[in-house]
């Protein structure tokens, strides 16, 4: 579980992650990222916690399946949370393969989003 501080809630911070954020595409799921927008150096002002948030939509697969792959994603992002620029916004989209796929081919593909758009990887 992703603690509250952590967690994408309202529509326009999807929006904005997805609209101006920077996207790495992988076989199984889609990584959007909006580096923050803060001086985390300026006085008086603490850097905000990176959020993150889960878009799985129907063509993953029913209720109980779509239910899986987000908490699947949910404890993978929590991992990886302290790579995240603070103030960042994440959105993570599974595709219709997401739902067919183990925890490992899972993180496989977030990992290689993430390093791709975190700096580390090449286009």
């Amino acid at each position: 579980m992703l603690p509250t501080e952590n967690r994408l809630r309202r529509r326009e911070d999807f929006a904005t992650a997805v609209r101006r954020g920077r996207r790495a595409g992988r076989p199984l799921i889609v990584v959007h990222l909006r580096s923050g927008a803060t001086n985390p150096h300026a006085p008086g002002e603490s850097a905000p916690p990176a959020r993150a948030g889960f878009v799985v939509s129907k063509a993953v697969g029913g209720a109980v399946v779509r239910n899986q792959v987000k908490r699947r994603l949910r404890h993978l992002v929590r991992d990886r949370l302290s790579e995240l620029p603070p103030g960042s916004l994440v959105v993570v989209r599974a595709l219709p393969g997401a739902g067919d796929a183990d925890h490992a081919q899972l993180a496989r593909d977030l990992d290689a989003a993430l390093q791709r758009l975190l700096g580390g990887g090449t286009r």
